[in-house]
């Protein structure tokens, strides 16, 4: 069996072209298991997966807790605001008492950029990042690259608008690193004080007028704005930065050719993107949330692999 060249998935930029084409290629065989009457496979079984989540998630959550349950792996469940962490115990206690009762992989989303990689030099298990801070969210960019392939054919040559929030994501830096392995043109699009200082150095065109980014794309990744990170004001209100960067159905009807419009979620409806965009026939939303499902089966499966 193939394997990663990486023993933990802690960010896209420890991947390269042909580990991000493994993962895509054994997606492409659990997607087939997904769509089956009987979606379980014993692939994991006598695998311990613990998720380790220090910040509220849905789709996330769900999704990996899914993604390991349908590869028959043993599931625990860990929420910081009902654990030892209120009363002051370290991230490395908890996670070595987790560990204690014999648990192989870890999933972990944390407030802190670099949670991860500081936990993968501690601890014996695997470590998979569901996302750290505003640094990086490797799942969600290998299946918004995933479901551009699946639109496409492949992802090499496509133009792709990452728009909004930029400096706060950790979805925009997973997607830009994810989507530069693979071939595709990447430009970022928001107001000034949302773009990072140093955005040019990863290989991507900055662009501040939404109609000109989007008649020059083939997919738009709409990004919310991610308020819980900000301790100033970005710009002066909502309301202006919807005027300026929402996108609605008038905007989309008007552009020069039909492009795919996609979401990492949660959407806010009426602020960065409008109902009937996110409802319509151009939004791929709701196939990358199947996807996000296939694609961790994936990394999971070929993580444990090397364990076995």
């Amino acid at each position: 069996m193939h394997t990663l060249s990486t023993r933990h998935l802690l960010g896209i930029k420890d991947l390269n072209k042909k580990d991000i084409e493994l993962i895509f290629e054994t997606a492409d065989t659990f997607k087939d298991v997904l769509n089956r009457p009987i979606k379980k496979v014993p692939s994991l079984r006598d695998i311990t997966i613990a998720n380790i989540f220090f910040e509220n998630s849905t789709r996330t959550r769900l999704s990996f807790e899914l993604a390991e349950r349908r590869l028959s792996a043993d599931v625990v469940n860990f929420a910081a605001s009902s654990s030892s962490v209120s009363k002051g115990e370290t991230l490395i206690d908890t996670v070595n008492n987790i560990l204690a009762m014999k648990v192989d992989m870890v999933v972990m989303r944390h407030p802190y950029a670099g949670a991860g990689i500081f936990l993968s030099k501690h601890v014996k298990a695997q470590i998979v990042n569901a996302g750290d801070g505003a640094h990086e969210h490797p799942t969600q960019a290998l299946l918004d690259a995933f479901s551009i392939r699946e639109k496409y054919g492949e992802v090499a040559g496509k133009k792709v608008v990452i728009v909004g929030d930029i400096l706060h994501s950790r979805v925009a830096l997973s997607n830009i690193l994810c989507l530069k392995h693979l071939g595709a043109e990447v430009m970022v699009c928001g107001p000034t004080t949302l773009i990072p200082k140093y955005i040019g150095s990863l290989g991507v065109k900055v662009e501040h007028n939404l109609v000109k980014a989007l008649n020059w794309c083939d997919v738009a990744n709409m990004l919310r704005i991610q308020l819980e990170r900000q301790d100033i004001k970005y710009f002066p209100s909502l309301r202006e930065y919807t005027m300026l960067y929402g996108l609605n159905k008038q905007i989309l009807d008007s552009l020069d050719k039909e492009i795919i419009v996609m979401h990492p979620g949660p959407i806010n409806r009426g602020v960065e993107i409008t109902s009937d965009v996110a409802d319509s026939k151009q939004s791929i939303i709701l196939d990358q949330v199947e996807n996000g499902v296939a694609i961790r089966m994936a990394v999971l499966y070929l993580l444990a692999g090397q364990t076995q």
